[in-house]
């Protein structure tokens, strides 16, 4: 008899960032990463990409228009940590400097067939009036370092104190 190793499944994603709504902003490009757990690996494609820049559409929408494709091959034993894909939007100030515009993350879609999804975005707010007033001063928003965080549930707790 011979000892079967670990069974593994393969997940294919393939598909696009199409579109997004920013009514305030043009001219944004957006980056894509995957935030998976620790027994999923990717075997196939890119795990990551960035776009490029694009502006509103001319019609009623006012739509920005991406059409950016995706295509990545991921295999694991188990599905815990399913991956996620976690978007960021850039887009210049009026600096020109390239400021983020929005994060948002959605797992990858559990059954096969073709979806389609609106991930909310949003961005993160300065804690303190001191920092507000710093970051509109030097002309940069709050950002994280690593987006991934995003799609992550450490750090999210929110401890309230009454007094």
């Amino acid at each position: 008899m011979t000892a079967a190793g670990p069974s593994v499944f393969l997940l294919m994603v393939n598909g696009q960032v199409e579109s997004a709504q920013f009514p305030e902003y043009d001219d944004l490009y957006c980056k894509y990463c995957f935030v998976y757990g620790q027994d999923w690996a990717p075997t196939a494609g890119l795990e990551e990409g960035i776009s490029q820049i694009t502006s509103k559409s001319q019609d009623v929408r006012r739509a920005l228009v991406w059409n950016f494709p995706i295509d990545v091959t991921f295999k694991s034993t188990n599905p815990y940590g399913w991956p996620q894909i976690v978007l960021s939007v850039y887009g210049p100030d009026v600096f020109g400097n390239d400021v983020v515009r929005g994060y948002g993350a959605v797992h990858v879609p559990f059954s096969p067939g073709r979806h389609k999804r609106t991930i909310p975005m949003f961005v993160p707010e300065s804690t303190s009036k001191l920092q507000k007033f710093t970051s509109w001063f030097m002309g940069r928003r709050p950002e994280y370092t690593d987006p991934k965080v995003v799609a992550q549930g450490e750090g999210r707790e929110v401890v309230l104190t009454l007094s």
